[in-house]
């Protein structure tokens, strides 16, 4: 044999065993490939629909409690024992309306909301903004002690200062005025930093400060420009996104509030209420209610011995007192909502 013919039979033998092996190769991990790509396609498809199944399942928990509150809102009140009628009311009526307006004095009380809520959202960021911004910047002896205090404020039950804060109200100053029955005494309260939940305001307006670059202040220094001036010329307009997320907190907690607002201000003026304080009375207006709507004859008169009937007019009057704040929420979220957060030290 020569040496051509060797080399041939050579190069034939090693492609022989080439193609052999590389069939071999692709039989073996061309199936594990295929295992593997199969198994996480079907992975992929269970961890899709785990995911699907959480968010609709968590999407009609939240809105469970609203879709509940609108169905029984407009069932009328002759349908409130007929167990026929769980989800969709046997005859649509807006009675339950009609009666939760007169019970709630539905127009003074949500003007008196708005103002309330207006004003003592403005003091909020003012005064919450300025102790912030003390904190974040200014040295002075006893700062950590005063901001543990501060943070110590969020955790402390509003009822264990309501005694002490009545004596002073009672006697404003030593001048014995009496500020008890006024709304000028939660704006008081907003103006001083004592307000619904102020030490958390403080708290995010001093992570906010932080957050900003000092050589902006020291160039106001530079300028001539005392402390006050730097905080209402340079830092207060940068802290647009901190002033949206607390004025909507600040907003949303004082609409809500029964706590303040009934102590201080509605139990002793009966004549000033807002509509959680007005709820909170609910059960003891509801005949009157009736009979100003001019619908006692429609009833039983036990009806408002009814549970049933009592919780129906209470659904429906927390309905009207939520939908401001809805309308609120639709007017502020995409324009400023997002921003408040990412800008107020709470991300990042």
């Amino acid at each position: 044999m020569t040496t051509e013919n060797k080399s041939r039979f050579m190069n034939q033998a090693f492609e022989k065993l080439k193609n052999e092996s590389q069939k071999v190769y692709d039989k073996r991990f061309s199936t594990s490939y295929k295992r593997k790509m199969t198994f996480e396609s079907v992975l992929g498809w269970f961890a899709l629909m785990v995911k699907y199944f959480l968010l609709y399942g968590l999407s009609f928990i939240i809105l469970y409690p609203l879709i509940q509150q609108i169905s029984i809102a407009l069932r009328a009140p002759e349908d409130i024992n007929n167990p026929l009628v769980l989800w969709i009311p046997e005859t649509f009526s807006m009675m339950n309306f009609k009666i939760s307006v007169i019970v709630l004095d539905y127009w003074t009380a949500l003007k008196n909301s708005i103002m309330i809520s207006g004003i003592v959202t403005i003091l909020q960021i003012l005064s919450t903004s300025l102790v912030g911004y003390a904190f974040a910047r200014l040295k002075f002896k006893g700062q950590g002690i005063l901001f543990g205090i501060v943070v110590a404020s969020i955790v402390v039950a509003p009822s264990t200062i309501e005694l002490p804060l009545k004596l002073t109200l009672m006697n404003f100053l030593g001048t014995g005025t009496s500020l008890l029955g006024s709304p000028n005494v939660l704006y008081i309260l907003a103006a001083t930093g004592m307000g619904i939940k102020s030490g958390i305001f403080i708290y995010l307006f001093r992570q906010f400060f932080r957050g900003i670059p000092e050589e902006l202040e020291e160039a106001a220094h530079v300028d001539g420009a005392n402390p006050l001036q730097v905080f209402f010329k340079v830092m207060l307009p940068n802290a647009r996104g901190a002033m949206v997320l607390v004025g909507i907190l600040s907003f949303v907690w004082q609409w809500n509030d029964a706590y303040f607002t009934a102590n201080f201000v509605s139990k002793m003026n009966s004549d000033f209420a807002t509509l959680t304080t007005k709820m909170m009375s609910i059960r003891n207006a509801i005949q009157g209610a009736i009979q100003q709507a001019g619908v006692w004859q429609l009833f039983d008169q036990d009806v408002t011995q009814n549970p049933l009937f009592t919780s129906m007019v209470l659904n429906t009057s927390a309905m009207l007192a939520m939908i401001p704040l809805l309308i609120f929420y639709l007017l502020v979220q995409k324009i400023l909502f997002t921003e408040g957060i990412e800008r107020s030290g709470l991300v990042g």
